[in-house]
């Protein structure tokens, strides 16, 4: 059989519209994200894995059993098929460009990925660099890791006799909607230890996170007839909005942090004036820095009532993930591995934080310990977004190098 290359499965993944929704109820969250896991089934049964399948929460599973004699971890290997809800991705057309020379890349006469916004890009000289046409996001997260991860499998089919542990593969839905593993259970992993290929910069091992929770808050006014509202009205758009007026102008928001500086974010405003809804992100490394945010937003949430006094609001916290680090760390050999793979696709290892989450950080808390790989790309979830060929098909090598290397390890 003449199976696809990397960059023609890529290239079929990023035409398929597999948008995840913020605003569904439903699991996933868009149907359309089981287009793109069909497909997976398809080619994972082509390449002759077992126990391929597509359960009724739209996950996809697939077994590569091991070669070896002796009993061997089994490693799952992870990455997500739904793509942003922040931009399009719908109609995606690829732009190849190839030897690319460092420069401002001109997609469009309204969009230019500008070198000088997006140092890594510079960095790429020499290689093929993939875009959307900036109409649309390109999907890179994380097709260029369901791509890499394709592909290390399909070398690993055409060379039987390269060592390789057992592997479990999960394609994962509704990743970018902080639901991935809603539905994911140790029983459906039966792994011992995992990685997502969902992260950026060549050569980059995420195993560090924001500890993450949501918090929204109801507004509830006093809503009367407009006009014959004099003295009676509590209008609760303009009491939710004068709480985001006391978030601080030059701190904690994303678009003033950096490393690992934490923020409150606020995500969306819905409502009349009869009752209005906010919904925050709050992020922080350290479950301290964001229970004081949690206390920082509740103090000007009542600061915000005393003004209103009729006004009262509803609030409901709820946790989205943990920074995994404090799992890894317990998990050494896990890391030093994947270095080790790094390594040996010629590249040098860099243990770094993500100032966001992974699938990973709620596998940790779950029982798997799974850092975060890179696939390459960057400027994810807008339609500058890139990625280059070659540091795809590394991520492929380190994959086929990790997965040999776990084959010298003894199952305990």
């Amino acid at each position: 059989m003449n199976y696809p290359d990397i960059l023609e499965r890529f290239l079929t993944y990023v035409k398929i519209d597999t948008q995840s929704s913020d605003q569904s109820d439903s699991f996933p969250s868009t149907a359309k994200q089981l287009d793109l896991a069909r497909v997976l089934v398809r080619e994972l049964q082509d390449l002759g894995l077992k126990e391929v399948e597509l359960n009724r929460w739209g996950y996809v599973f697939a077994t590569l059993e091991t070669n070896q004699k002796h009993k061997v971890p089994t490693v799952a290997l992870l990455a997500h098929m739904d793509t942003s809800p922040d931009v399009s991705g719908a109609g995606v057309n690829p732009q190849i460009h190839r030897n690319y020379q460092g420069t401002d890349l001109v997609l469009s006469p309204d969009l230019v990925i500008k070198t000088g916004e997006n140092p890594d890009l510079k960095e790429k000289t020499g290689k093929t660099i993939i875009t959307s046409d900036g109409t649309t996001l390109l999907g890179a997260d994380d097709k260029a890791g369901i791509a890499a991860i394709m592909d290390a499998l399909t070398f690993l089919v055409k060379n039987p006799d390269r060592p390789r542990a057992r592997v479990r593969v999960i394609f994962t839905p509704d990743e970018e909607v902080g639901k991935g593993v809603d539905h994911l259970s140790l029983e459906d992993i039966r792994a011992d230890l995992g990685y997502t290929l969902d992260g950026g910069k060549l050569g980059e091992i995420e195993d560090e996170t924001f500890c993450a929770d949501t918090m929204e808050i109801k507004i509830v006014g006093v809503n009367t007839h407009p006009g014959t509202a004099k003295n009676k009205l509590v209008n609760a758009v303009k009491v939710a909005a004068a709480l985001l007026a006391k978030l601080p102008l030059d701190s904690l928001s994303p678009e003033t942090t950096e490393k690992r500086e934490g923020y409150i974010h606020p995500i969306s405003f819905n409502g009349t004036a009869g009752d209005t809804t906010l919904k925050f992100y709050l992020r922080d490394f350290s479950e301290q820095g964001l229970r004081e945010k949690q206390n920082l937003l509740k103090k000007l949430l009542e600061e915000t009532l005393a003004q209103y006094p009729q006004a009262r609001a509803e609030l409901k916290a709820s946790e989205s993930y943990r920074n995994m680090k404090t799992i890894l760390d317990n998990h050494p050999l896990v890391l030093q591995k994947v270095e080790q793979a790094i390594a040996k696709a010629g590249l040098t290892p860099n243990r770094t934080f993500i100032r966001g989450g992974t699938d990973g950080a709620r596998l940790c808390f779950m029982g798997l310990p799974t850092p975060n790989l890179f696939m390459g790309g960057g400027a994810f979830h807008s339609k500058a977004e890139w990625v280059a060929l070659e540091d795809m098909q590394k991520a492929s090598e380190v994959v086929v190098h990790l997965l040999q290397l776990w084959a010298e390890e003894q199952a305990g």
